[in-house]
């Protein structure tokens, strides 16, 4: 007899901390008051387990990222400010923490016959950015360090992982990405 002989799909795909938990965004960045909503319902309805990353960010600078309290600041100045403070050796010890826990849940579903789907990162993102990334004060092609790390992990393991990144602000784009990426899952 199979291992979990029930209704479950044996399909996971990860996706970004934020995209489930806006409330963990940036001061001024949040685009909705809880979840992506549109990204959420795709995912939902596609019937595939939800495993939601942790924050980098979160974990690395606290919720409020270290901020200067009363310093006025640019969105575009935190994103670098944040960016910077990623790449320093303690954040990315904790990085990969995060990285290592991860893979080991990676393993553990593809031992016992699960689908890895993929990941749905945050493009802009200096942690989680898939297909652009936030360094030198501006947004460039390449990825966030967490994904960076765990795309590297996960190729040192034989764990192949599509990965796409959404921006929440634009939902039809985000939508569309999340729906491609489900498509090239298929068996």
């Amino acid at each position: 007899m199979a291992m979990f002989d029930d209704k479950r799909s044996k399909k996971v795909i990860l996706v970004a901390h934020c995209i489930l938990n806006q409330n963990v965004k940036i001061d001024r960045c949040a685009c909705y008051p809880g979840t992506v909503k549109e990204v959420a319902r795709v995912l939902i309805d596609s019937d595939i387990g939800l495993l939601q990353m942790p924050c980098p960010e979160l974990f690395c600078l606290g919720l409020d990222r270290q901020a200067g309290h009363g310093v006025n600041t640019t969105i575009e100045s935190e994103d670098t400010r944040v960016a910077q403070r990623m790449i320093e050796d303690s954040t990315r010890i904790l990085c990969r923490e995060m990285v290592d826990a991860l893979a080991y849940q990676l393993d553990e579903y593809r031992k016992n016959g699960f689908k890895i789907v993929g990941v749905i990162g945050i493009n802009g993102s200096p942690t989680c950015g898939v297909e652009t990334t936030w360094c030198n004060d501006k947004e460039e092609r390449g990825s966030g360090i967490f994904i960076q790390m765990l795309n590297e992990e996960c190729s040192d393991r034989n764990i192949a992982l599509a990965m796409r990144g959404i921006k929440a602000y634009e939902p039809n784009k985000a939508v569309a990405a999340t729906e491609e990426l489900l498509k090239t899952s298929v068996i």
